[in-house]
């Protein structure tokens, strides 16, 4: 689906755009459930859970991500 099927949606201004976008995603979110999760997250988070596990104490801070951010721009 495009604009071109909605001609309604081209007539609204960027702002109004944005709100509908943000009801969109209000509507989506209420029925989170019927969305299934891929395999492929299901395992990078099982991975990320068990590096955690296996070493908690090696999180950053805010801070350290932070620097880590800038230090590649």
């Amino acid at each position: 689906m495009n604009t071109v099927e909605v001609p309604e949606l081209s007539n609204l201004s960027i702002p109004e755009k944005i709100l509908f976008l943000e009801d969109l995603w209000d509507s989506i979110a209420l029925n989170e459930a019927e969305i299934a999760m891929p395999e492929s997250h299901k395992i990078e988070l099982e991975r990320r859970y068990k590096n955690y596990l296996d070493a908690p104490g090696e999180l950053l801070t805010l801070e350290e991500l932070q620097a880590k951010i800038n230090e590649g721009k």
